[in-house]
């Protein structure tokens, strides 16, 4: 999608904030577990080039979905390891080697495939999946992953790492995380030639299960200063927002009482209204169902009237404002605060989906 910098709508990233809650969740790990930055998704809507740059000093590598994540960030110049944490296509494994991208390994019909393409696994990196409970992609047991390793390791690859991924750490009840962890370390206790890196640690097990944490962890939301669980559990540490999603009025009118708003004459107005226009629509993210949310207009609450428009939203307005007010959708404004939560909560869903859901079309700002 293209770029609309010439439009007033725009995403504020502050990578102040995000190196700052890094350095939070450091402060609270043992010195010599290793860091890695989860990346994936345009750093969760974030900009993965620029954040990984402004990472850089304080992280082991960067970890992504798919190698062509990895390829944007080998052909910013950033040089650092990169874990993809997907299925790759095996036809992409010389690709990989030639830019030094670890790949996972999650299956051995995976392997197979990949011995059947011919292609040279000398100097191959990789780290082994265990599907400890996830029930995604996974090794499901010691006996597959000791067969993978062995056949690796004779065609010259280097498993360097072995991980899973916790389905409720960011949960009250604690009692499927453990039952998880207590799988993932009966494999890792069979496993006879256990790679040196071994991480399962997410966001959330790395907030609120720090004793569970092997010697690597994987931080992504706790990265941009939101909460994994949302609401659930308290943050036991500050963490800062570093997005914010604000536009500018570009229309005002006066409507009289009776008068409707919007596709499907949804919302009709029970005295005379102040109604503004805002640049902004379910094509940049912000979705049909926010229609009764509020934004905020110099501290003001403003509600959405109408539908979401793929390109603009109306809200109501206490009294005129001139154009080119800003309008802040998610962040503070006069003291007053909207949330990728207070979003999440009121569509329900969660703050990582509201963030990765930010289009392309929304130009990042890094001040």
């Amino acid at each position: 999608m293209k770029k609309s910098p010439h439009r007033p709508t725009r995403a504020v990233i502050d990578l102040s904030a995000i190196t700052y809650n890094l350095e939070q969740v450091a402060y609270h790990l043992p010195q010599e577990v290793e860091k890695w930055a989860v990346v994936k998704a345009n750093a969760y809507g974030h900009g993965a080039v620029q954040v990984a740059r402004a990472l850089l000093p304080q992280v082991d590598g960067f970890c992504i979905s798919n190698i062509d994540e990895a390829l944007e960030l080998r052909n910013a110049g950033i040089t650092q390891d990169m874990l993809v944490l997907g299925v790759s296509d095996v036809q992409v494994v010389d690709l990989a080697l030639r830019e030094n991208i670890v790949l996972t390994v999650a299956s051995l019909e995976w392997l197979e495939r990949l011995k059947q393409t011919g292609q040279e696994l000398t100097g191959l990196r990789v780290h082994i999946k265990v599907d400890s409970g996830m029930g995604r992609i996974g090794f499901r047991n010691a006996s597959d992953i000791n067969q993978s390793i062995a056949s690796l390791t004779e065609a010259g690859s280097l498993v360097e790492g072995i991980f899973t991924h916790f389905a409720t750490a960011d949960e009250r009840d604690e009692s499927y995380f453990y039952q998880q962890l207590n799988t993932f370390k009966e494999i890792l206790a069979e496993v006879e030639d256990c790679p040196l890196l071994i991480h399962a640690s997410n966001s959330a097990t790395s907030l609120w299960h720090q004793e569970t944490i092997f010697n690597a962890v994987r931080l992504g939301v706790v990265l941009y200063g939101l909460n994994p669980s949302g609401e659930v559990l308290s943050l036991p540490y500050e963490l800062r927002p570093a997005l914010q999603l604000e536009t500018e009025i570009v229309h005002v009118k006066a409507v009289p009482k009776g008068a409707c708003i919007g596709y499907g004459a949804t919302y009709e107005a029970m005295e005379e209204e102040w109604i503004a226009t805002l640049p902004i629509g379910y094509a940049d993210g912000w979705t049909r169902d926010m229609q009764g949310f509020a934004v905020l207009v110099e501290g003001e609450r403003c509600p959405i009237v109408g539908r979401v428009s793929m390109d603009q939203i109306t809200i109501a307005l206490k009294k005129p404002y001139p154009l080119g007010t800003k309008v802040v959708l998610i962040g503070s404004s006069h003291g007053k605060e909207v949330s990728a939560t207070d979003v999440a909560v009121y569509r329900g869903t969660i703050n990582y989906e509201v963030v990765c859901l930010l289009s392309d079309r929304i130009p990042r700002l890094y001040p």
